[in-house]
């Protein structure tokens, strides 16, 4: 006597092991798409023209970019861990500064080896746009050391494993379900 096969659980396997290979597709082709992308912060990042920060938010093509922001007044300065333009590690200084009224833009002033907050009241500040969005300084400012320029090749671009997992794991869910059936039928 032979055991039929479980429809509904059938279907549910299949239809997660259709979703998972469709979200690696969509992992490939996002892959694509985050190529294009790096490939444009690169220029970006080659280019002198300098641009308005993005101090909405809306980055557009704005990273890596040069760019220039008026502290008009300091609300905070933080230490956060950063590298110095010479690949030590310590600290750099992020102030939040209040432009244009009431918005806020963050900016990392500088490199230091010391976790004590520098003196800075504000003023114009140039430097080259960073995800977040945030402007790194260049040069530092309030007396600290130039910090690691921001750049794109550390955006990685991790779609082709993504999509290896999402096919292993559909591969793995039809391995299990086809182990199990053959249990079931003994």
């Amino acid at each position: 006597m032979t055991r039929r096969v479980p429809i509904i659980a059938t279907i549910i396997v299949l239809a997660a092991v259709a979703t998972m290979i469709a979200l690696g597709v969509w992992q490939l082709g996002r892959m694509g798409e985050k190529a294009d992308l790096l490939a444009r912060y690169e220029a970006a990042a080659s280019s002198s023209d300098e641009v308005a920060f993005p101090v909405t938010g809306d980055t557009g093509e704005a990273w890596f970019r040069p760019s220039r922001v008026v502290c008009d007044r300091v609300v905070d300065i933080e230490p956060v861990s950063g590298t110095s333009s010479k690949g030590q590690k310590g600290w750099v200084q992020r102030a939040t500064c209040a432009v244009d009224g009431d918005q806020t833009v963050l900016v990392d002033l500088g490199y230091s080896r010391d976790i004590a907050q520098p003196e800075f009241g504000g003023g114009i500040i140039t430097g080259v746009i960073a995800p977040g969005p945030r402007l790194v300084a260049d040069p530092p400012v309030a007396g600290l050391q130039p910090m690691a320029k921001p750049d794109p090749g550390d955006l990685p671009n991790n779609h082709l494993a993504y999509a290896g997992q999402w096919f292993f794991f559909a591969l793995t869910a039809l391995i299990i379900y086809v182990l199990a059936i053959r249990r079931r039928r003994r």
